[in-house]
């Protein structure tokens, strides 16, 4: 048992080591002897706890004692009820001014409080060195009339004309964006704890019609940062977000922990988990639902990824569960300033299109390094296809020309991505139906190592075909193997397949294939 994370009134634990987002067994807990409900997941986050107090919390696993840890809370320094600021909590009043009063008004180490209700607010801004807590039974509702969201520049010039400042972010590009639900600029030191919920209202506003057409601004997030640090959310729901549900972009330290992320399987470009030219990222024991990719780790489109070449980086993704979703985690596609140093493990994946994907793109230029990324201990079931690598994405309007989609060798120069070094290892994929992976790198700079070790693959031999990677003259797949073009080195360590029709490995344009069954 290892603590994760402590405010003045919460912490999160990791109970199962070796779970995914499921403990193996359920334990039972005490708190300072008081005995919880049982917890059947490998991390658990408690509330209601008291600042500046010693706490002993007792893991009990089959009728013994099975660990131990202390800890203490933080001090609070004052705890501001949105109520006494004139928030009604009825759905009815609108409460963005009370809500933003009481934010504004707390001062360093205090928090503020929101309890049971249902509130109606507009975007809410963030400040340094605060909590947020929002209640068990707190709801707050975004309203939904774009006229009356305030708008995020996506690019200001500074006063002296040879700079720009960058607020608005749409789809890695610096361009108008209305504020999101909660939007932190520049602030450090803030925690955002439930269990209470956050609902975009997306299902019953117009934000998902014609979702991809700027109207008056592009759609805001649910949570939105911009050169932030040691940021913490834990604990909150998140549902049916206008647009992508959590993206922290230019921003450090950051944690999210036990959040449940929920949108319809139809709600359009509703990412779960979108964090752009980030560092130092953590993300365990959170649950998605959602329209689009559950994670897509991100680094700007062709202009910031250019300009700023910030890598996301330094980024973990742990005791997590993706069901449907059209990925489970996602790297790219829009990466143009790289994506390295990233460990997903311990996940569990249901039903979604596809597994684990490594998405780019000719164009993205020559700071698009996808590297030292890491996919371990991943259980999977019903996932159509496990792993896909793919650099001839065809997103963007001109992602179908001949430059992008041709099978010809390019010329290498500023605008050639890079795939490095991508493993797979101790992935369990069951009910899997179009192949076990799919491997498409470019012809003239191959992906260079792609390694699968300890893996296990079984078949639907009822499933359908389906085309694994979203890139032109990419044929349809049923139960077929590893499918792998343009690679340096491809090697199969220990994988099983079970069902499989055909041959185990097909390769283009390979140059070294080691297979060690």
């Amino acid at each position: 048992m290892k603590c994760l994370f402590v405010s003045a009134r919460s912490c999160t634990v990791l109970l199962d080591e070796q779970g995914d987002y499921y403990a193996k067994t359920p334990r039972t807990l005490k708190l300072n002897g008081e005995l919880l409900p049982e917890e059947n997941r490998s991390v658990a986050s408690l509330y209601g706890l008291w600042p500046d107090t010693e706490y002993t919390l007792e893991s009990w696993l089959n009728g013994e004692k099975e660990a131990e840890i202390a800890f203490h809370t933080e001090k609070e320094v004052v705890s501001l009820n949105v109520k006494r600021f004139g928030a009604k909590g009825d759905k009815a009043h609108d409460d963005t001014a009370a809500l933003q009063a009481a934010i504004l008004s707390c001062p360093a180490g205090g928090r503020v409080l929101i309890p049971k209700g249902e509130y109606l607010t507009g975007p809410l801004f963030l400040k340094s060195h605060i909590t947020v807590e929002f209640k068990e039974g707190a709801a707050l509702y975004l309203k939904t009339e774009r006229e009356q969201f305030p708008i995020l520049p996506g690019m200001t010039r500074t006063t002296d004309e040879e700079g720009e400042y960058l607020l608005g972010s749409w789809e890695g590009n610096p361009l108008d964006s209305f504020a999101s639900f909660i939007t932190g600029i520049g602030v450090e030191d803030v925690k955002l704890i439930g269990p209470g919920v956050l609902d975009g209202q997306g299902n019953v506003g117009d934000w998902w019609v014609n979702p991809k057409i700027k109207r008056i601004a592009y759609r805001p997030r649910m949570f939105y940062l911009k050169d932030c640090k040691d940021i913490t959310m834990q604990g909150i729901a998140v549902r049916n977000s206008p647009a992508w549900n959590l993206h922290p972009t230019f921003s450090e330290y950051l944690s999210f922990l036990n959040v449940r992320i929920e949108a319809p399987a139809v709600s359009p470009n509703t990412d779960g988990f979108d964090p752009e030219s980030c560092k130092h990222v953590r993300m365990y024991g959170t649950v998605f639902s959602v329209g689009d990719d559950c994670i897509a780790l991100k680094a700007g489109k062709i202009y910031t990824g250019m300009k700023y070449h910030t890598p996301c980086e330094d980024i973990e993704i742990a005791w997590c569960c993706m069901l449907d979703g059209h990925g489970g985690v996602t790297v790219g596609s829009e990466m143009a300033g790289g994506v390295k140093h990233v460990h997903i493990h311990h996940c569990y994946m249901r039903g979604n299109d596809r597994g684990l994907r490594v998405k780019t793109r000719r164009g993205r230029g020559k700071y698009a390094v996808i590297d030292d990324i890491v996919f371990s201990d991943v259980k999977m079931e019903g996932v159509r296809c496990p792993m896909v690598v793919n650099a001839m994405y065809f997103c963007d309007p001109d992602g179908r020309t001949e430059y992008v989609q041709s099978r010809e060798p390019q010329i290498v120069d500023d605008t050639t991505p890079t795939v490095g070094s991508i493993r797979f290892e101790r992935v369990d994929a069951e009910n899997c139906e179009a192949c076990a992976g799919y491997v498409l790198g470019l012809p003239e700079r191959p992906a260079r190592s792609i390694t699968l070790k300890d893996c296990r693959f079984t078949f639907n031999p009822d499933g359908k075909a389906m085309v694994p990677a979203m890139a032109a003259n990419v044929e349809e797949c049923m139960n077929r193997g590893v499918v792998a073009y343009y690679v340096d080195q491809l090697t199969l360590d220990n994988v099983t397949m079970e069902g499989v029709q055909g041959e185990r490995v097909t390769t283009t344009e390979v140059k070294t294939i080691s297979d060690c069954e």
